[in-house]
């Protein structure tokens, strides 16, 4: 048997018990040790905000989405046994594996991203979350001596703006609403809820900023990219807004300012990259930050499964206290 979380209706989780299927010839069974909860995508599911349905979507996690939905994609567990077909020295191996929070699963070994020798299996949760950091940075393609703002310090502001340290840049600013957010790396940040954000920010940033990265998953917070960069500036957006919309000021600097808005999503490679780059290289690339970057000092609580409704509800009242949130098998 098996014990799976499941979305049921908005803010309303269950844990499920089912069979496991038999194991196939070229499968595996994986026993979860942890799985992280996603705070953008997975409360955007846990409030009902997400788009019903996503047609063209290009990501299979965020496609066809309703209630009720097993969602999740950070789950790291131990191979326990190994399907006739399949080398038995796979058994006892720690995996990654896009899947649900869920106690067991089967899966196809090529399915399965083993986890290298040293990491942590708390740390090796956040694969999914450096994936999408390093392409972040790949899209906003930082150039020395560049002044760089990051709106959201939430796991994926956190990530990214670790990669960024390793540029050679001029200044590298970040922003949130929360205090321990703003906190976690040590950077100089601003505290985005107050009503003189804006003005802090040019304190540090009198010109503005050549390159703004907004995923603080707040629609917002674009407004504040928008006012914040300067003439011929980039903006990223790695935000899933979801259906939470916001009016934006598109009438004033904006119109003559030649900022660029650029679309940043993991689930493809961008087009100027996709003949040298493919996923297995950026994951390598991933895996490598991991190990130098060590994400695991930002787990913030952990939860027994059972207590999934308390987790989200933590997520969701009091996002202030949190950063990463895991659950522990």
């Amino acid at each position: 048997m098996r014990r799976t979380l499941t979305f049921i209706a908005p803010r309303q989780v269950e844990i499920r018990e089912e069979p496991l299927p038999p194991l196939g010839a070229e499968d595996v069974l994986v026993q979860t040790v942890c799985s992280a909860i996603s705070a953008g995508s997975e409360l955007l599911i846990y409030r009902g905000q997400f788009p019903r349905e996503l047609a063209d979507s290009h990501d299979a996690l965020s496609s066809g989405l309703n209630y009720p939905l097993a969602y999740g994609y950070a789950c790291v567990g131990r191979v326990i046994e190994t399907g006739p077909c399949v080398d038995p020295e796979w058994v006892g191996r720690f995996v990654f594996s896009f899947q649900p929070h869920t106690t067991h699963f089967i899966a196809r070994p090529e399915a399965l991203f083993p986890v290298p020798e040293g990491l942590a299996p708390e740390a090796a949760c956040f694969l999914p979350n450096m994936e999408t950091a390093v392409n972040l940075v790949q899209d906003a393609a930082p150039i020395l001596g560049e002044r760089v703002l990051v709106l959201g310090q939430g796991v994926i502001g956190l990530l990214t703006a670790s990669l960024l340290t390793e540029f050679p840049l001029d200044s590298l600013a970040t922003a949130d609403h929360f205090d321990v957010r703003c906190k976690a790396l040590g950077l100089h940040s601003f505290d985005s809820s107050q009503p003189d954000f804006r003005d802090q920010v040019r304190t540090c940033l009198p010109d503005g900023a050549d390159l703004t990265l907004e995923v603080s998953g707040a629609p917002s917070a674009l407004d504040d990219a928008i006012a914040l960069t300067r003439f011929s500036g980039r903006i990223v957006i790695g935000s899933w807004y979801g259906e939470k919309r916001a009016a934006l000021d598109l009438g004033g600097a904006f119109h003559r300012s030649r900022i660029q808005l650029i679309s940043s999503q993991v689930s493809s490679i961008a087009p100027e990259l996709s003949a040298r780059w493919d996923k297995a290289r950026r994951f390598e690339v991933a895996w490598q930050a991991l190990t130098r970057i060590h994400p695991e000092r930002w787990i913030t609580q952990r939860f027994a499964l059972e207590r999934a409704a308390e987790a989200y509800r933590l997520l969701d009242e009091r996002p202030h206290e949190t950063i990463q949130v895991m659950f522990d098998y």
